[in-house]
């Protein structure tokens, strides 16, 4: 087990992509700290996480409230002594042209995917920096590499995920602290699913490997930048994207 005794935060981890990553490091024998807005399916979240073997809890977190984010942590480290690992992946889209988009619309994609990996980072990492150690791996998008039609915000915010992540890796590498970024793709999620046949054929010609990625398939990913196995990596973007964008 590549992550044994080792405690992780994973924002964002009630369903999707959070919850496959919180499992994935559970499997590799990590106790896994689960937040989300939703406190009701995150503590189911937990529960099914408790059932690997492993210390799981869950807290109701809005990753935008700076002061929100001290306290919760703070008491999250009271429960389990340290956090090991942290993994942003709390995020939000609401897509719109550029000209019709609200600004309420801008500042609420900023707000959570950008300012809230901001806040977590701050309070989780200057934990790190103390005990010397800390894997942060944070998820950005394939939309923050190359753009995406209707995505202003999403893609400013992602793309601002990877600036932040190298910079963060420069500052907090003294300290024996390693940052990455994810990049995924598109990812059969419950926001995929609500799309058309015909918008998800359209997107599958875009692929080379033909398929949407699954979020097992970004969880691997994390386990291994969370892991010992890449510990000499800091500062980089791992593309989980079936070729999408190279």
């Amino acid at each position: 087990m590549k992550l044994k005794d080792k405690v992780a935060l994973v924002t964002g981890s009630a369903q999707g992509i959070g919850r496959a990553v919180a499992a994935a490091l559970a499997q590799e024998g990590a106790n896994v700290i689960i937040s989300d807005v939703n406190l009701d399916l995150a503590t189911q979240t937990a529960q099914e996480i408790t059932s690997l073997g492993v210390k799981s809890q869950a807290y109701k977190l809005n990753v935008t409230d700076l002061a929100e984010v001290e306290a919760t942590v703070a008491q999250m480290i009271k429960d389990f002594g340290k956090i090991d690992i942290l993994v942003n992946n709390a995020g939000i889209t609401k897509d719109n042209l550029l000209m019709r988009m609200k600004k309420e619309e801008w500042d609420a994609v900023i707000g959570v995917n950008l300012t809230g990996v901001f806040n977590c980072t701050k309070v989780v990492g200057t934990l790190m920096m103390k005990a010397r150690y800390g894997k942060i791996v944070n998820i950005a998008s394939i939309v923050g590499q190359m753009g995406n039609f209707g995505q202003a915000n999403y893609a400013a915010s992602k793309g601002g995920v990877i600036a932040f992540t190298k910079t963060v890796a420069k500052e907090l590498a003294s300290r024996n602290v390693t940052a990455n970024a994810i990049a995924p793709g598109f990812i059969q999620t419950a926001m995929t699913d609500k799309l058309s046949d015909e918008v998800k054929q359209k997107m599958m010609t875009q692929i080379p490997l033909g398929k949407l990625g699954l979020p097992e398939d970004i969880a691997k990913a994390v386990v291994f930048l969370a892991s010992a196995d890449a510990d000499y990596i800091t500062g980089q973007v791992l593309a989980v994207n079936g070729g999408m964008y190279m």
